[in-house]
């Protein structure tokens, strides 16, 4: 018999798997997929803005994860390199790290399962994704699509803050839709040291489309930590890390030193393993640093990149394995999207995302001016955990 449900989802060797993640944190490795997916969607668009959540990327396929058997669970393993079964504990303290309340930094994070009113689900798999990934489970009606739809973008709405507001399309769903699981991420930030809203004013930014645009630029000079890296390849980017006032959490801008190298050269080699080399080149200088105001908003489908990773079964009506799901075994991913949205202005950074999926049935002295003058990446990571939260490029802010 033909699988006929769909399941939505908004936002592998297991021999070596095992010794892999023993020795790395289970957010380094969730956050690695998330910024080789990154890369690939990079390089599909390098003269527009792209902001993504690794984190979030991960926390959905984590909860598909739980619900996955046979070759299909293999390919979530491998991509994740962490099997859920061993990976669990480690994921609850991840989760209570990043939102825990006496952080200054705001981070929320939230997992939701909205399940068809008249589909049964196996209770381990509903246990699970509530023990491991605080999931809310809700019924709702999918033969009113847009009833169904209007209810799940304003619960991910809710969860951040309103930034995200129409995740999902009613066209997307219909009778066979049978589940859409999603996880929200919202993150507020100020500043450790604050730009001065006077010292901002329109600048020339060599954008990636070859245009020059004038455009609003924030200037301070303060103590940063700054320093410059080099790609196995010989390509020289600066580093220049900005921290938020809780202390958990900082941004990393990275600009290639030349201005006429593409980010093309630098995002296949971004990686949390990257990320804390980075620590040996960077010391604390006086520095004069202008980087763009900027708005950046997007929404991926994450198919091709994840297939392009080995994630194919998912999406297979006749190859998807969801048993631990439902005991009919007939579901299979229609849809993973994911939208974000990040603001940065002078008081610091507001940032949210939302991944879905949906199962159908089937020193001191003061250095020269550092300006953030042409295209860029940003990096959003927490420090204790690992965790990439954010990651995105500027192209023309």
């Amino acid at each position: 018999m033909g699988k006929v449900g769909t399941l939505i989802l908004l936002s592998v060797f297991l021999k070596s798997v095992h010794s892999q993640w023993k020795n790395t944190q289970v957010s380094e490795l969730g956050s690695d997929l998330g910024m080789k997916i990154f890369n690939h969607v990079a390089n599909s668009k390098p003269m527009e803005n792209i902001i993504m959540s690794p984190h979030g990327i991960a926390s959905v396929l984590g909860m598909l994860q739980l619900g996955a058997g046979g070759r299909t669970r293999q390919q979530l393993n491998s991509a994740l390199k962490y099997s859920s079964r061993g990976a669990s504990r480690k994921l609850r303290r991840i989760h209570k790290s990043l939102t825990e309340s006496r952080n200054h930094d705001i981070v929320a994070i939230a997992n939701g399962l909205f399940v068809a009113s008249d589909f049964s689900m196996e209770p381990p798999f509903i246990r699970k994704t509530k023990d491991v990934y605080q999931a809310a489970l809700r019924s709702l009606n999918y033969e009113n699509p847009v009833e169904a739809a209007t209810a799940i973008n304003q619960w991910t709405k809710n969860q951040t803050r309103g930034m995200i507001t129409n995740l999902i399309s009613p066209e997307i769903l219909n009778v066979a839709t049978k589940l859409v699981a999603v996880n929200a991420i919202f993150f507020k930030g100020l500043w450790k040291s604050q730009f001065r809203p006077g010292n901002t004013r329109n600048r020339d930014f060599y954008a990636a489309d070859g245009n020059v645009y004038q455009v609003p630029m924030m200037s301070q000079i303060s103590t940063f930590n700054f320093g410059k890296a080099i790609t196995p390849t010989n390509v020289k980017y600066f580093i220049l890390e900005l921290p938020y006032h809780g202390g958990t959490i900082n941004m990393f801008v990275v600009v290639p030193e030349d201005i006429n190298i593409q980010l093309s050269a630098i995002t296949p080699d971004m990686n949390v393993r990257t990320i804390n080399s980075w620590k040996a080149v960077m010391r604390e200088k006086k520095l004069d640093i202008t980087i763009p105001r900027f708005t950046a908003e997007a929404e991926t489908n994450l198919e091709k990149p994840l297939s392009s990773l080995g994630i194919t079964d998912l999406f297979d009506q006749t190859k998807a394995n969801f048993g631990k799901i439902s005991r009919s075994d007939q579901l299979y991913v229609s849809q993973l999207i994911q939208k974000a949205k990040i603001e940065v202005n002078e008081d610091g950074t507001r940032a949210s995302a939302a991944t879905a999926a949906v199962f159908v049935l089937k020193s001191l002295r003061i250095t020269p001016p550092f300006v953030v003058n042409r295209p860029f990446l940003y990096i959003l990571y927490h420090n204790s955990t690992g965790t990439v939260l954010f990651i995105g490029q500027v192209a023309k802010p």
